[in-house]
């Protein structure tokens, strides 16, 4: 298998910067332009001091480079920018159209790449900041940087072919969760996770999400979407390995906000477990 093609400090510029909102590109560029324009256009000394031949060398270098710079550095901001734009709108796209009035296999019909997208945008939508960093490729490494109120949580995406993830990806997630100082991390898969896989993420900090789960996590990312356009209000969904609203929680008939599972402590009713609104008191949805 052939290894990946060096990529050239043009290629890892656009990639940064499509990896960054869209506006952020298109500010850069202006940036760099106005920054560089200034400097090609200052005048050299006309008369140079004896022996200080070497700085006039390197003023000349650093105009010329200046000179095309001005066109060539926001060049490559704006193709960054489009680049972040467009994989903005496909992300959108993924998640209005992939599996809807589908069974949960429809994930598996996507690239690899695609299904990265489409996770990044489930959890964006769900109140994380997201950094795709690609994970080497369709079976391996971190795909997905999250962070969320100080902490950051990784995210392994195991789509392609592979239906049934076994307790080995956990372990590596583990791995990595700890040498990274992660808070916590996901699994993240259209197919199901083994027994093993499953028994071994109790308690450590990671979730474990199969097809099924992850199908929900995207109905309630379209229906939050839909709040949002019928009341012009945006609909606050929590999710994390650490936080006590799971990916399966129904939405507030109320509010429409995120639930969570607690228990009546008194009353006829005393520890048999319900649905709150995560706002209470403030909302008494249950």
């Amino acid at each position: 298998m052939m290894g990946r093609r060096k990529a050239s400090l043009a290629e890892d510029l656009m990639d940064i910067t499509a990896a960054l909102p869209w506006w952020m590109g298109v500010i850069l560029a202006v940036i760099a332009y106005s920054i560089l324009q200034n400097y090609a256009v200052l005048e050299l000394p006309t008369n140079a001091v004896p022996g200080k031949m070497s700085h006039v060398v390197i003023e000349q270098m650093g105009r010329t480079f200046a000179y095309y710079g001005q066109y060539i550095l926001p060049l490559l901001f704006l193709f960054g920018a489009l680049g972040s734009f467009i994989k903005r709108r496909k992300r959108k796209h993924l998640i209005q159209t992939v599996g809807k009035g589908k069974p949960s296999n429809g994930l598996r019909d996507i690239s690899w790449r695609d299904f990265e997208l489409l996770v990044g945008e489930a959890f964006r939508m769900h109140g994380f900041s997201v950094v795709e960093t690609g994970g080497g490729g369709a079976d391996g490494g971190i795909n997905l940087v999250l962070k969320k109120e100080g902490e950051v949580f990784l995210v392994q995406c195991k789509q392609w072919r592979a239906y049934k993830v076994s307790v080995n990806v956990v372990r590596e997630l583990l791995g990595v969760m700890v040498t990274k100082g992660a808070a916590g991390g996901f699994v993240v898969t259209s197919g199901v996770f083994t027994t093993e896989a499953m028994s071994f993420a109790k308690g450590r900090n990671i979730e474990l999400i199969d097809g099924s789960a992850l199908s929900v996590m995207i109905e309630k990312a379209r229906a939050n979407v839909s709040i949002c356009s019928a009341t012009g209000k945006k609909v606050s969904q929590a999710l994390s390995p650490t936080s006590s609203i799971p990916i399966d929680a129904p939405n507030c008939p109320k509010c429409g906000g995120s639930m969570v599972k607690r228990v009546a402590k008194q009353g006829e009713k005393a520890g048999i477990p319900f649905w709150g609104c995560a706002e209470f008191p403030k909302c008494r949805g249950i």
